[in-house]
């Protein structure tokens, strides 16, 4: 096989892909209704009124709280799937010493982030 053969259905699916996403913006484009009203630019919660200005900022610190809140939560969905193949693998103590490096490398991060005052709330 060549590489034309193997990579052809991918290059299909990804140029009839391009057409339909263009076309479909492109139809939203044309057949939608545009009007231009005060209401459109309101913001809406709950069907109340807003009261105020509608831009809030939020401290950097929410953001990287919750970066490290989806970092742990991946470490947790690495570890499952390892725990459950641990015993099975020709090498234990090879996969043993991956797992680790992997941990070790996470709690750095988090003794970084700590040290910098990243967990604290105030």
């Amino acid at each position: 096989m060549s590489f034309y053969d193997t990579w052809s259905a991918v290059f299909i699916a990804s140029i009839v892909g391009f057409i339909l996403v263009f076309s479909a913006l492109v139809g939203a484009r044309l057949l939608g209704p545009f009007a231009r009203e005060r209401g459109k630019g309101v913001s809406y919660e709950c069907g109340m009124l807003p009261i105020g200005r509608n831009w809030a900022q939020v401290h950097v610190r929410y953001y990287i709280f919750a970066i490290m809140f989806l970092i742990f939560d991946v470490e947790t969905i690495f570890i499952f799937p390892w725990a459950v193949i641990f015993l099975n693998q020709g090498i234990p103590d090879v996969v043993f010493w991956y797992m680790f490096v992997f941990i070790v490398v996470l709690s750095l991060g988090l003794v970084y982030a700590w040290r910098r005052g990243v967990l604290e709330w105030k």
